[in-house]
Parts: C-alpha cells; structure tokens; sequence
C-alpha cells in the first residue's frame, strides 16, 4: 500500500458521518423554512458582498446547500480526500513508499480525521467549500454550505431574529465565495501553498527526535509547542513551517476581510449585526476543557486567533489609507501580507504602497 491509500476514506466519512448525528444533539426545526430563507439570503448577500468590495465572481452565481451535521462532515471527507490525495499519491509514485502496516495505519488515520469532522459539525454555521476538481459533480463543487442543525441552536438559544441571523451568516460565507472565485489566482495560490505543506512531507526518525527535544526544551521554557498551529506546526519541517506561516498570514487576511466585510455589508439590513458578532467570539472562546485541549492539538486556537489578528490587520490598514486601500493586495501573491505584517499594517502598507481609486474596477 501507497502513501496514496495513507487515508481509508470510506472509514473516515463513516465515522464522521455517525459521530456528527451522536454529539450534543441541536433539537428540531423548521428545515423547509430555513433552507428558503437562506437560499434567499445567499442571492441577497452576493450583490451585498459585489457592492462593498467590488469583487466579482466569475463562476457565475453562487449556489447554496443546507446540510445536516453529517452531511457537512462527510461533504468535508470529500474535500479532504480531494485536496491530500493527489499530494499522497505523488509522494507515493516518487519515493516508492510501502509500509506493511499501511493498511492498520490507513483505518487509525481515518478514524481520528472522522472523529474531528464529527466535533466540528457541531460548531460550524456555514462553509464556502472552494476546491474544485474535474473529476467529480460539477453540482457538488463551489457550494455555499449551511449547517441547519447549528444555525437553528443559535437562533433558539440566544433569541436572534431568524432572517437577520441567516442573512448575516450568508454575507459572511459569500465574503470568501467573491475572494476566491473574484480574484482569479488566490484559490490556485492556496491549494499552492498546501501542497507546500503536504508536499514535502516525510518520515525521518532523525527529524521527529529533533521535534520531540525542541518540544521539551519549550515546555521547559514556559512555552507550549502547540500555541502556534498544533501538532502540525510542532511536527512541520523548515520548508513546512514557511509554506504554514505563509498560508497563515493569507487566512488572517481572507478571515479578517471577510468579518469586517460582512459586518459592513449588513448595516443597513441587519440590526442586530453587532450583537451577533460579540456572541459568536464569545463561543469561539467558551469552548470546555476537553474541546479546549482539542482545539490546541488541532490548531484551532492558532485559528481563532487569526480572525483577531486579520480584523486589527484590516483595521490598522483602513486607519492609516481608507477603507479600498485593502484591493492592494488582490493584484498577486506578492501583495498579500506576511506573517510580521499582519502584526505590523504600516510595514505592508510601506511596502506595497497604496491602491489608486480605480483599482476595484478591475476585479
């Protein structure tokens, strides 16, 4: 067995699936009601989002799916296996990877990716699935994804105005729908720079010793390991960790643009818009103990964070050059901020200068 067959997908989508309909069970609700009122709020959003950013997508309108938990953890197996496995299968090609225990390690693999999209269908709301690949359903790509269960949960538990709540959630998914297919070479630059991290991986002994006496020496230090992007980041070569810090700095962007983005668009159409915000970070740090103790190992709080840090980016950069000096760094990969200036918006701006006034018109 290849590095290819590294995932038993079946299993994975199996447990997944399963695990997602057993966790925290999110009551029942108007399915038909709200599927209607956010396919509307999914037209709706899309010129919202056109308008205030100027970006357009050019795969035509958007098309949205309301899921269950199950649904959604499944439809993410397929993402995953869309996006990992050509990466596998070159490295199983190129270096003749076998391994007798490749079947066992294939099921164990499995299990642990089914059991995290199992948990994480019970937070998510919506999800822009961007991956596209010509060897599957077109009607199954470039979705706008909806977790009814969730959104439903929210709405009773909290009291939010279903059709405010629903509108709000869909400006922030077409947020990312118009960056990605509005600016023609970001989702190549990303699945890039994930093949970056993927692509060099390897199985050295001597590299995982260096991994594990560096962890200790930061425990030693007072400083978790994991605080930067979980086992990954702890376990990532050089050349992962600048394809990691890379990708990172692009979703604090993406991630910060797309709430201040949503925010805005929703002014005037969306009342409770602020109050919906300061809940929803609030659960992003409400997690308990063991989901806390998960979210580090997976590098979700790295996540979290980037959401901070991409809205104070976003900020600082409106502060200093106004609210369209943002496009700027829609014009290539070269324009996008690094990890440091994400953290630093002057240093970007000095760097990248600022965009003139008709620089939207050209997305």
């Amino acid at each position: 067995m290849s590095l290819h067959d590294a995932v038993d997908w079946a299993l994975a989508a199996k447990v997944a699936g399963g695990l997602a309909g057993r966790l925290s069970p999110p009551g029942p609700y108007d399915r038909a009601a709200l599927e209607a009122d956010l396919m509307a709020a999914t037209v709706e959003a899309e010129e919202l989002v056109a308008a205030e950013t100027g970006l357009r997508s050019t795969t035509g309108a958007a098309r949205a799916r309301v899921v269950d938990r199950d649904a959604w953890a499944r439809a993410n197996v397929a993402t995953f296996k869309r996006l990992l496995g050509p990466v596998l299968g070159r490295l199983g090609s190129d270096k003749g990877v076998r391994n007798p225990l490749a079947p066992v390690l294939g099921k164990v693999t499995a299990a642990e990716l089914g059991a995290l999209l199992g948990w994480m269908s019970t937070r998510v709301l919506g999800q822009y699935d961007l991956l596209l690949t010509e060897d599957e359903d077109p009607d199954d790509q470039d979705l706008v994804y909806y977790v009814g269960p969730n959104i439903a949960a929210l709405e009773r538990r909290f009291g939010f105005p279903p059709a405010e709540f629903r509108l709000w959630i869909a400006l922030h998914e077409l947020t990312h729908r118009a960056q990605f297919t509005g600016v023609p070479w970001l989702r190549h630059h990303f699945v890039g720079l994930v093949d970056g991290v993927v692509g060099s991986l390897r199985v050295d002994p001597a590299h995982l010793m260096a991994v594990i006496r560096r962890s200790i020496d930061e425990v030693r230090d007072g400083r978790n390991p994991l605080d930067d992007g979980g086992l990954a980041a702890v376990f990532a070569t050089p050349a992962q960790r600048e394809s990691l810090e890379s990708l990172g700095a692009m979703m604090s962007l993406l991630e910060g643009h797309g709430d201040v983005i949503m925010d805005r668009a929703a002014k005037d159409r969306v009342p409770n818009a602020e109050r919906f915000s300061a809940v929803l970070h609030a659960r992003r740090a409400s997690a308990g103990p063991a989901a806390k103790v998960l979210q580090k190992l997976l590098g979700l709080e790295a996540k979290m964070r980037q959401y901070e840090a991409g809205e104070r980016f976003i900020a600082g950069v409106e502060e200093t050059a106004g609210e369209r000096a943002i496009d700027v760094a829609w014009q290539g990969p070269e324009y996008l901020p690094t990890k440091a200036e994400i953290a630093d918006p002057a240093a970007w701006l000095r760097r990248v200068g600022t965009p003139p006034p008709a620089l939207a018109s050209n997305f």
